[in-house]
């Protein structure tokens, strides 16, 4: 697993020429208000993100601030927060309610990959505005490594995998597409005997997400990366059958023809982010 937390970001760099059509045929962006009625009640609500860029994140705070506006209370659940931090989430807010900043210091440890929190800031101080539940909804990278080493019984007991559902076969599709995905994700550089392996930790990570919001009652909202919130590979998968409203929304860059639209209920797409080409180490790499 790439330890980064940025993962994924990579998927629009290698697109094929099927994913091309697909894009450029009728998979347009759904407009905002036939989808944003959604955001009420019980629904369980999943809006992606490219990690790295700011257009995206702000067009989704939007979205949850007119959701907020016109009364929906749904609990916040981040990628953002390891599982293991719940405890601090919870001892910041009653310390200091509504102070982001110390938040977010006490729910993440020095020694953690790092996220851009100017970026997640305006998510955290959301929540704590409207006291809502906040939800540290990740797999730890620690924990993900584990699982990529030694297989789900390192991080998980037998009873916490049927729990999650990391007890049952998996569909060939699933596991197939996954595999694609993750090497897409790596710029096509993984080997190959890797990413069975690798597909495990992201299968760890949507099935304790879609745990997470399951369990709660009442809306709740995922905040995670692009690849969390498919409808053909991530979180939905591992849902099952709730009887409430899923919502998935993609937050994909315009240009990216490699992440299928058609694998969200809707898309919002926001200017390409600046970044160097996250390829060219692994240009620089012996070939596999």
């Amino acid at each position: 697993m790439n330890p980064h937390p940025r993962r994924f970001v990579l998927a629009g760099l290698a697109a094929g020429a099927a994913a091309a059509a697909l894009a450029a045929s009728g998979c347009a962006s759904v407009p905002a208000r036939s989808w944003e009625s959604r955001l009420s009640g019980d629904a369980i609500v999943l809006l992606g993100e490219v990690h790295d860029n700011p257009a995206g994140h702000r067009r989704r705070l939007e979205v949850l601030e007119r959701a907020f506006a016109a009364g929906w209370r749904p609990a916040l659940a981040m990628e953002q927060f390891d599982r293991e931090r719940q405890g601090d989430i919870d001892s910041a807010r009653r310390e200091r309610p509504g102070d982001a900043a110390h938040l977010i210091a006490r729910a993440t440890g020095p020694g953690e990959p790092g996220w851009d929190w100017a970026l997640y800031r305006p998510l955290v101080e959301l929540a704590l505005r409207h006291d809502v539940p906040l939800i540290a909804a990740n797999v730890s990278n620690a924990d993900t490594r584990r699982i990529v080493r030694e297989g789900y019984g390192a991080v998980f007991g037998a009873a916490e995998r049927a729990a999650v559902g990391l007890d049952a076969a998996l569909a060939a599709d699933l596991q197939q597409g996954q595999e694609r995905a993750i090497d897409a994700g790596h710029c096509n550089a993984l080997p190959a005997a890797l990413l069975p392996a690798m597909a495990r930790a992201q299968f760890a990570r949507d099935a304790v997400m879609a745990a997470l919001l399951r369990a709660r009652n009442g809306g709740v909202v995922l905040i995670a990366g692009n690849g969390h919130v498919r409808r053909d590979l991530g979180v939905p998968r591992w849902l099952g059958a709730s009887g409430r409203d899923v919502v998935s929304v993609g937050f994909l860059e315009a240009g990216d023809a490699a992440t299928p639209a058609q694998a969200f209920d809707a898309v919002v797409r926001s200017p390409a982010a600046e970044r160097s080409d996250p390829c060219a180490r692994f240009r620089a790499a012996p070939p596999r």
